[in-house]
Parts: structure tokens; sequence; C-alpha cells
């Protein structure tokens, strides 16, 4: 028997939940699950609706079909051309089907006779009716539950070994009957009647044991709703916070701006005119600008953040640019230093590698009045460095960064504006999330001149068919980058790895050319020399971790070459892709997988290969891999919801902000007695993204 109050019941430890105890709590902290409101909260991973389930006899041919069913028996069988095929009976009450994958034998050690698949795909006649899975999920469910109850939606959890899935399901209903009325509303009345919410005990039992679909989903979205709200809430009172301070109010003074534009040899295109147009509007507002520039790989970000940093500086103000690694900062050191000089604008480097009295006099540099651009990495936010009047903070690659360092910087000058940039596109809806509370400009049109990019994946058996194409693009003046996932052979992780590969390349696959290597662990100025020599055109290939992932611009490299590309993210390899096809060069990107490659991988890798849209392949990972997390500090991903989905829940996402940003509007401080719940449960929710407002 759980101990108190009914309160106290949603507080106390899982394991005095019936039939819990010592052992399995432990095997439910494991699933994150701690006290008896967690196991209320722990809502099925997906439901089986009957509805959507054909039984094995009902199977129509070519039709994609979801069926469920145990294992009677499974084979491996070598096919033609030393090709295997994975076979499977599988049963579900009804009927007996074979089931069949190609290529796809890793399955076999991944599931039991006796188990319970869903399996969705096709089924097709030869020599009797077999059925071609596309997809495949183990559900921790017995055989007497088959076949499904006609109407019967059936959850299905995420367990754990030792912690059956009948098992969990027991206990949550257990723990349903004796605390669900302890839970405590968490929205007010009056925005459950005008959104048209039902109640949020309603909600949690309907979650978990819904008698239909429509219960089910009725649940879903008052659940999905509230964690919408109440993130886009917080959004809100972080514009709020910074629409509130006085900031610079930049003026159009001089004629720097000017200068800057005629020393160009290219015109900008019509949307960097746009972009450059709405930045001067937001930096002559007395608020603090807030923005997030987004572009994709070569839309020119970086010349349009010039010329804010032109603006701040004809105003008599510093500008401090912070990148996430050295190379990148030395790189926008070179770049925009041959550009100031010819300004008579001082530019310094601010790295961990400069040191000793290089170091203390650049700080004596940063720590006078006067225009000057200040560039670096983390370095930038060490308590000895000081600025002397900051008014632009420039931060690079924001994905690289946290909250915490963000906020550092610019809390080194007195409410200066402040332009985040990122080469990553972002979804809509998980800018939403992300940069809710920033003012988003959008680069979306690329500079005329760039080359296609094809994109290609290539199996082990045509790996010389490729290095021949390389000899022969090498000898015509194209460069080359070959990226691994690993610096050194691994005992756990059996890949290809850039130390050993670098040698094979120099002594045996390539040996007449001019092969270099560069990864993460080499010394900075081994690092700085490597990229050097390329960038030179003093080598032919250079062999790489995804250090190169961001920064690095050499018009001649049209080639690049991507092992085990299935263990990269879409966004990243986007970004490696990035690095080639900068000049007039056409460029190729070649992506060489594992041969037992997921299904979901290759899924990835085709969309990739598809589209050198950066939004497009944004929406694609997002879809296929999730937003991970972000809420507080981490600023890669998303808070981690429980019910709501970015993607399938978008429209409620903006419905949900819509409605924040009017609450807000309507009652800035939520003092209202209506609103006082929603200020006690933000606080309870959001207390370290709170403590954050004002830079958000």
């Amino acid at each position: 028997m759980i101990p108190g109050s009914t309160k106290k019941k949603l507080d106390s430890p899982v394991q005095y939940l019936k039939g819990v105890g010592p052992r399995r709590s432990e095997l439910f902290e494991k699933l994150g699950v701690s006290t008896v409101q967690d196991v209320l909260f722990y809502f099925p991973r997906r439901y089986i609706d009957a509805r959507s389930v054909t039984s094995i006899t009902s199977l129509g041919v070519g039709e994609k079909t979801t069926i469920v069913g145990s294992i009677l028996a499974k084979e491996v069988r070598r096919i033609r051309r030393g090709r295997q095929m994975l076979s499977m009976l599988i049963t579900d009450g009804s009927g007996t089907i074979e089931c069949m994958w190609f290529g796809r034998t890793y399955l076999d050690r991944r599931f039991n006779n006796g188990d319970i698949l869903l399996l969705v795909g096709k089924a097709r006649y030869y020599q009797g009716m077999k059925f071609y899975p596309e997809e495949e999920e183990k559900l921790d469910i017995d055989s007497d539950e088959l076949p499904l109850g006609e109407g019967k939606v059936f959850p299905v959890y995420g367990a754990t070994q030792g912690l059956h899935h009948k098992t969990i399901r027991r206990i949550i209903k257990g723990a349903v009957d004796a605390a669900l009325d302890g839970l405590e509303e968490t929205l007010p009345a009056h925005i459950l009647e005008s959104q048209n919410l039902p109640s949020l005990r309603w909600a949690v039992e309907k979650m978990h044991f819904p008698e239909n679909s429509s219960e089910q989903e009725s649940a879903k979205v008052r659940l999905a709703y509230e964690e919408f709200f109440f993130l886009e809430l917080l959004l809100a009172l972080r514009h709020r916070g910074r629409s509130s301070r006085r900031g610079i109010s930049f003026e159009p003074s001089g004629d720097l701006v000017k200068q800057f534009h005629s020393t160009l040899s290219f015109e900008l295109t019509g949307t960097q005119e746009r972009a450059v147009k709405r930045i001067y509007q937001y930096m002559h507002s007395s608020s603090p600008m807030n923005i997030l520039l987004q572009g994709d790989v070569g839309s020119g970000k970086t010349v349009v953040a010039l010329f804010a940093m032109m603006r701040a500086l004809e105003n008599g103000y510093q500008v401090a640019l912070m990148a996430p690694t050295e190379v990148l900062a030395e790189q926008h050191a070179r770049t925009i230093k041959r550009m100031m000089d010819g300004l008579g604008i001082k530019t310094v480097l601010l790295t961990g590698a400069v040191k000793g009295n290089d170091r203390d006099a650049v700080l004596r540099e940063m720590a006078v009045e006067g225009p000057l651009v200040v560039i670096g990495t983390h370095a930038l936010i060490q308590e000895s460095v000081i600025f002397g009047k900051l008014g632009l903070v420039v931060v690079d690659e924001q994905h690289r960064f946290g909250v915490h360092q963000r906020v550092q910087l610019v809390e080194k000058g007195t409410n200066p504006d402040c332009m985040v940039m990122t080469a990553t596109p972002i979804p809509r809806s998980l800018a939403m999330t992300l940069y809710g509370d920033l003012d988003v400009v959008i680069l979306d049109e690329l500079p005329p001149g760039r080359k296609e990019i094809t994109t290609r994946i290539v199996s082990e058996k045509k790996r010389e068919q490729v290095y021949s194409f390389i000899r022969e693009k090498v000898r015509k003046g194209d460069q080359v980058f070959a990226i691994f996932p690993l610096v050194e052979m691994s005992d756990k992780l059996s890949l290809k790895d850039a130390s050993q590969w670098h040698e094979k390349f120099k002594t045996e696959v390539f040996p007449e050319f001019r092969v270099h290597l560069v990864h993460g662990r080499m010394s900075h100025r081994d690092k700085e020399e490597a990229m050097r020599l390329f960038s030179a055109h003093e080598l032919d290939i250079l062999v790489s971790t995804t250090v190169v992932e961001v920064g690095i611009d050499v018009p001649e490299a049209s080639i690049m070459v991507i092992e085990h590309a299935e263990r990269f993210g879409l966004s990243q390899l986007h970004q490696l892709r990035g690095r080639i096809g900068r000049g007039t060069r056409k460029g190729y990107c070649i992506l060489f997988t594992n041969e037992d490659a997921a299904g979901s991988s290759m899924i990835r890798l085709e969309a990739f290969c598809e589209t050198t849209d950066g939004f497009r392949i944004a929406e694609t990972d997002l879809k296929l891999r999730g937003p991970g997390e972000l809420i507080g500090t981490k600023q890669h991903g998303i808070p981690a919801f429980k019910v709501a989905d970015l993607i399938e829940d978008y429209p409620l996402l903006e419905r949900a902000r819509t409605h924040a940003f009017e609450t807000l509007k309507n009652d800035t401080e939520l003092s209202r007695p209506e609103n006082a719940l929603l200020r006690s449960e933000i606080q309870k929710r959001h207390i370290e993204g709170l403590r954050l407002l004002r830079i958000g």
C-alpha cells in the first residue's frame, strides 16, 4: 500500500506500488521511472489499432499492410550469386505466411522463435503467397493476446530485460487506480475551455487505457498541447524580457558601410540585400537585436554579418565574432583582416593558441574603447577578457555552442546586439522551439555560379572504380576530401580509420599524389599547416575526420569521399558536402556504406542523394532521427517531449505558440488570478530556462 495522502502518493518511490518492490524498482529506474507520478506519465511508445492490422488470411497482393504475428520458425538461405535471404514463418492465429528479407540477415540474430512481430510491408504471389516486410518491430505481448480483438486499441510500452510488457501494463493500471485522483490540473479552466481540451486526469488515464482510438487521440492532443504551450510561454517570456531592455541604437553615421560595399568583387544576391536591410532596422531599434541568421551552406552568411559589423564599427563600437574551432576562427581572422586593413580597422585574434606576451597585447587592445574586430573561440568568454566598448556579438555555427556560452559573451558588454549564425538548416517546427524567441532572418538563395553536386551511394565492390575516377580528376587539377569516422583503429568498432588509411593512400592507392592527414587530435600548428597546404593547392588529397565539417573554403576541392556514411547524421553529411563545389568545378560526393547498414540508415542516405536543399534534408533528418534534447543549457535539439511530435503535431505547435504569446501580451506578468496556475507551472517546469531569460 502506498503510504500518505493522495498528493504524497504521487511523490512516493515506485517500489511502493503493488507488484513492484526493490528489484523491479531498479528496472523501472532504467526506464527513467522513479516515482508513482513517473509511472502515470510513462506513456505507451505506440498503439496497435485492430482496424489497422490485417489478418494473414485477409492479405491482398500488392497493398501496403500491417500484420502482427509470432515466429514459428526461421532460417537464413543462400541464394544466387552468393546473396543471402532470411525467411520466417509467421502466424497470427488466423493463418500462417512466409516472410522474406533480402540482404538483411542480421535480423536473424535480433529475433527468436516465439517473438511477436509487427510487420509493415506488401504481400506478393510467387510460388505461393509471401510477405515482404519494409519495417519490423518486436512487440512485448504474449501469443495468447493474438489475434487482437476488433476495435481494440492495444498500448505498446518500452520495456527492459526483466520487466515484461504485460507486467508494466499491470503496474500502470494499479498506479492509475491508486493515485490518479492526486494529479493536480496544470492548465487553467479558461484555457481548457477555449482550446476544447479535456482534464489532465482524463487524458492520462486514456493515454494508457483508451476504449478506442478517438479517446487516445483526444488524450494525446491534450498532453501535447500542454507541452508545446508551456515551452512557447517560456519563449514569450524571454522575448518580452529582451524587448523591455534598453540597447544600442546604431545610426548610419559614417561611410564605412559604403566603403566596405565598394570593396566587394561580387554583387549581393537579392536575399542578402533584404537580410542586410532588415538587420539594419533591428540595429537601429532601441531594444537589443537578437537574431538568428540562417542560411544553407554557401549562401553568404558571413558577408551579411560583415555588413552588420560595419554598422557597429562606424558607430565607434567593438565587434566580437566567436567561432567553435580554432581553425574556423583563424580562417575568419585571415579573411576579415584583409578587408579591415583596407578600411583602417584593427583586427585581433584570441584563441587558446594565443599565449604569453601575444595574449597580453591582444587583451590590452580589447580593453581600450574604439572600433575593433575581435575574432576568437571560447577564449573570448574567459573571466580575464574585458571589452572596452562591445556593441555587437556574432556567434558562428550556433549549434556548436550552449546558451551559457552565448550569455557569457553578451554579458561582456552592456546589452549589445547579438547575431547567431547557423549553416545547419532548421525545419520550421524545430526553429520555433530552438529559437522561438529570436527574430529569424533566412538566406534562401545561393550565389550565382555554384556548381551542381552529384551524390552517390557506392558499394565496396566498386571501390577501385571510385579510385580510378579520383585519379582521373586529380590529374586535371581537382582536389579531394576523404572523410573517416575515426582517427585511429578501434578494438570496439569495425570501422576504417583516418590514420591507417592515410598511410595506405600515400603508399598503395595514390602514391603519385600529394596526400596529407588532418584530425582533431593534432596540434593546432599541425592542423593549421595542413589546411594551409590544402588551400594553397600544395596537396591533392586531404584525409580527415569531421574536423573539416564547417568553415573550410577550398575552391578547387570538388570530390568528397565519406567512409561509413551511415554513421553520420544527414545534417552533418550536408555540412561535409558543403565543403566541395565552391568553385568552378562540378562536385561529386561519394558515400561508402557498410553492407549490413540498417534499413533506416539507407533510407536517410537515399534521401540525402536526392537533394542538395538543406531545408528538405533537415526535415528528413528530423523525421527519421528525432529532435534530441535542448532545454536550458543544451542547444543541439529541443526539450524531451513525452507526447508531442514536432512533425505530426506541427499545427498544434502553431496553435499553442499563438495562444502563449497572446496570453503574455494580455497579462505581461501572469499576475491575473486566472493565470496564477500558469505562473506556478512555468516556474516549476523551466526554472533554469527562466534564469536565462536575459539572452534566450
